[in-house]
């Protein structure tokens, strides 16, 4: 069964010159609901507004766009914003953490988003990320890789169906790189959420069973170069 479908998505911004730019421009889109696919996409094309398009961060200009059987196109800003927090989980390349937040309450804070803050729940997500002894720490106090896993727990807080992940590796180390990876992929199986990465890596991209180049799904690449 699709847990994601998405037919003649579109996105488009508007240049300083006042021509119009489309980033994003996909015919049809699937992905089953214990699916674990990675998407080739170099920096440009388009990628991150794809995914941002399906987080419901970016409305589309165009097109039909279904998580879960709810339709995205027909849910207004505080809509996707529910949608978001009830169904998806996503990590960013960047990891976005709240700086002046311990680890324990940025993962917390994810959840007062969705259906509510569990600390146990919280907590046991941290420790399975081998992050147990560090939940009163601040991320600052944590190396690159831990943070990592604080981004990945948070993701998984919500109990999401879907997580996407945007280059989450970028910033790591190759063995680093490949530690979090594991640990991404088997987390969302135990936790039942298909997963969506994007990734320029080609030794990110080897670990995926199921890869997909986005520049031939996308036909925008294929006119311009695009916007990330």
């Amino acid at each position: 069964m699709a847990l994601l479908t998405l037919t003649n998505l579109t996105k488009a911004y508007r240049r300083p010159d006042g021509t119009t730019h489309t980033v994003v421009e996909v015919g049809e889109f699937t992905l089953a609901a214990d699916e674990q696919r990675a998407l080739r996409g170099e920096s440009g094309s388009g990628k991150t507004t794809f995914l941002n398009l399906i987080a419901g961060i970016l409305a589309p200009d165009s097109g039909h766009l279904a998580i879960d059987g709810r339709d995205l196109a027909g849910l207004g800003e505080a809509g996707r914003d529910r949608l978001r927090a009830e169904t998806l989980g996503y990590i960013f390349q960047t990891f976005n953490l709240l700086q002046g937040h311990t680890v324990l309450e940025n993962v917390e804070l994810g959840m007062a988003f969705g259906r509510g803050v569990d600390r146990t729940h919280a907590e046991s997500l941290l420790r399975r990320v081998g992050l147990g002894e560090k939940i009163h720490h601040f991320p600052r106090q944590l190396s690159t890789g831990q943070q990592q896993r604080v981004a990945v727990a948070r993701a998984l807080a919500n109990h999401p169906k879907l997580v996407l992940a945007d280059e989450p590796t970028g910033n790591l180390d190759a063995r680093n790189s490949r530690e979090a990876l594991a640990l991404i992929r088997e987390v969302c199986r135990e936790n039942g959420a298909a997963l969506l990465l994007v990734s320029h890596d080609e030794a990110v991209l080897a670990q995926f069973e199921n890869v997909q180049d986005f520049a031939a799904l996308n036909r925008a690449a294929a006119a311009e170069p695009a916007g990330k």
